[in-house]
């Protein structure tokens, strides 16, 4: 018998999300980083209308444009995000913005079928075709190995945290994503 997990894939129907999504766009967030682990469940609470806030004049302006993915009944499977944000020149690149996937979510009984990386495409074709040359995103655990066989390539990005309660919160998460590692 096949599992849904490993089902033929979906051909999920991607469009482009209006502000009449924004709802989902926020329950997704929030999805994503309460699986992802490390936060607490009232920074959680918070975490929606904070990002419903940010997220809406940003899509409003294009400066963030987001994708839905949806079954044949037009019901969610996931979603993501490019946000074109603001960057410094650098030598041989002058752009003043660089495109970074955000909030990808893919909902758990679709998960494994391609929902993640039909998003992915979609927002690197979009992306190349408004003339940048690269892409860039924070890989959960989880999504890692989906970006890899994609041709992400990691980088040397670090952190450091600048209080104690961010430096604890850090750890909790690294600690998290180690134990869902193995």
């Amino acid at each position: 018998m096949t599992s849904p997990r490993n089902a033929a894939p979906p051909n999920p129907r991607l469009r482009r999300a209006t502000l009449e999504d924004v709802d989902l766009l926020v329950a997704h967030r929030v999805a994503m980083f309460r699986e992802m682990g490390g936060r607490s469940r009232a920074a959680l609470a918070r975490h929606g209308p904070e990002y419903l806030a940010w997220l809406v004049p940003r899509l409003v302006s294009a400066e963030l444009v987001a994708f839905v993915a949806e079954d044949a009944k037009g019901v969610a499977m996931g979603t993501g995000a490019v946000w074109f944000r603001p960057s410094h020149p650098g030598p041989g690149s002058p752009a003043r913005r660089s495109p970074y996937i955000l909030s990808m979510y893919t909902v758990p009984a679709a998960r494994g079928r391609g929902v993640a990386t039909d998003i992915v495409n979609q927002v690197s074709a979009l992306s190349r075709r408004l003339g940048y040359g690269r892409v860039g995103l924070h890989a959960s655990a989880m999504g890692r190995g989906v970006y890899a066989r994609m041709g992400f390539l990691p980088t040397t990005e670090m952190q450091f945290p600048l209080t104690a309660t961010e430096r604890r919160r850090m750890l909790r998460s690294r600690a998290a994503m180690e134990a869902r590692r193995g």
